[in-house]
């Protein structure tokens, strides 16, 4: 479907300025306490740290048994790696790590710092896992080293992201910007070749899954934003000129340039994302923050001020979306079954490509696994990633709302690790002094 319609920014902020006006003042009839908000945010740190973050520094989907290397190779429960406890390994991690940063230069604390850089090694280790240059694993299995063939570009967007945060925060060491530096560059570089597309490993060497160069906005927002983070990280003038040439393209089948997709937001992907405002806002969190990246970075006020709408946009629509957190019931007794995938998921037959892969992801044993999963994915992760879209627009944006809605979880009864958005929404908000 082409967009035809060319997005005015004046006109939109003058909108959206009077609903977050309307909205924001709503939430002072009801205001939050600062105090219990950082309360709840401790009991997320502990949990997320104690228990979910696996030896590598990477953030694990769930606790679970973690997938063999036969598993792996064999494609258990599926090859894309979905229903497993390593599925969103450097999507979480990465989208987590710059308010791990942000923790730790608020606290000074030496703890703080240490987990940032396990953080940053585990995405790094992502990146080196494979034979494949530019392939981003999901996570490792049992050996260290194993991982699933199929990554995406939810992985990979956020792996950028993540590193480029921990680079730019002045907590990395030389050796570790080096590092950092010459991985960043190489997985570009084959993405500069692939077209944006990202490379699979294993049985589907030379196949892609996903890319960046597409007409929506988390295409846009998100390739921008890697063009632009590349130059800030090697310093190259050719990324800032691939990243203004990217700015002005029509993406194919989008009369709208780069920029002007940014500025419309996320509204113009639901016809492509089902029940996006209801489900899939965890997936929008990376492009709200590549936003708040390009507005910080960029020195073009006409683009800047694009940027801003789609930022304002995005928060409006979140707004609204992040308050059905109401409806979670922390004494909710749903069976988690996921936690035993093995069972859960298990019919297995061999794939021999991607759509026999996702087949397989496809069949699981609904009586075991239950119904608590896709509870906690719309009134739990979906509601704090909102408040991480909304935090993300910048300047204490809906602040009372946000806090309501971390305060509103008990964070020791979850099973999903996407609590974490909970510390990304208050990290992103302005310190309170």
């Amino acid at each position: 479907m082409k967009r035809t319609s060319t997005p005015q920014p004046n006109i939109y902020m003058k909108n959206i300025l009077v609903l977050l006006s309307f909205l924001i003042c709503g939430s002072l009839l009801n205001a939050a306490d600062p105090q219990t908000t950082a309360e709840r945010i401790e009991q997320v740190h502990t949990i997320l740290w104690n228990k979910r973050i696996d030896q590598h520094g990477i953030i694990l989907d769930f606790i679970g048994e973690i997938p063999t290397p036969e598993d792996c190779t064999l494609g258990r429960p599926n090859a894309i790696g979905w229903w497993s406890p390593i599925e969103n390994g450097p999507m979480f991690t990465g989208l987590y790590l710059p308010a791990a940063c942000e923790r730790a230069r608020r606290s000074g604390d030496p703890i703080d710092k240490a987990n940032a850089t396990r953080l940053a090694q585990g995405l790094l280790k992502c990146a080196s896992v494979s034979d494949v240059p530019g392939f981003i694993a999901r996570g490792m299995g049992t050996d260290g080293k194993c991982h699933y063939p199929l990554g995406s570009d939810d992985q990979t967007h956020p792996w950028f992201y993540g590193l480029h945060a921990y680079f730019m925060s002045g907590l990395a060491s030389p050796k570790e910007c080096d590092d950092i530096q010459r991985k960043m560059q190489e997985v570009a570089n084959i993405l500069e070749d692939t077209g944006w597309k990202c490379p699979c490993d294993g049985a589907f060497k030379g196949e892609f899954r996903g890319g960046f160069q597409g007409h929506l906005f988390r295409d846009a927002a998100r390739y921008l934003f890697m063009l632009r983070a590349m130059h800030d990280v090697t310093h190259n003038q050719i990324w800032i000129e691939r990243y203004q040439k990217a700015l002005a393209e029509r993406p194919t089948n989008s009369n709208l340039t780069r920029a002007e997709i940014c500025a419309a937001g996320y509204p113009g992907d639901r016809e492509s994302i089902k029940r996006l405002d209801e489900y899939a806002l965890w997936i929008y969190v990376g492009s709200q923050a590549s936003l708040a990246k390009l507005v910080a970075i960029e020195s073009d006020e006409s683009t800047r001020e694009k940027y801003r709408s789609g930022l304002a946009i995005n928060a409006t629509n979140a707004l609204i979306a992040m308050e059905v957190y109401a409806k979670f019931d922390n004494n909710d007794t749903q069976a988690f079954g996921h936690s035993n995938w093995r069972k859960g998921y298990a019919t297995w037959f061999p794939q021999a490509t991607q759509a026999e892969a996702k087949r397989l992801s496809e069949i699981g044993d609904k009586g075991i696994l239950g119904g608590r999963k896709n509870y906690e994915a719309r009134y739990m992760r979906n509601p704090l990633a909102a408040a991480a879209v909304v935090a993300l627009s910048g300047g204490g944006t809906g602040r009372n709302a946000i806090e309501r809605t971390i305060q509103h979880y008990d964070y020791s009864k979850l099973n999903m690790s996407e609590f974490f958005f909970a510390e990304c929404a208050y990290y992103a908000l302005p310190a309170i002094k």
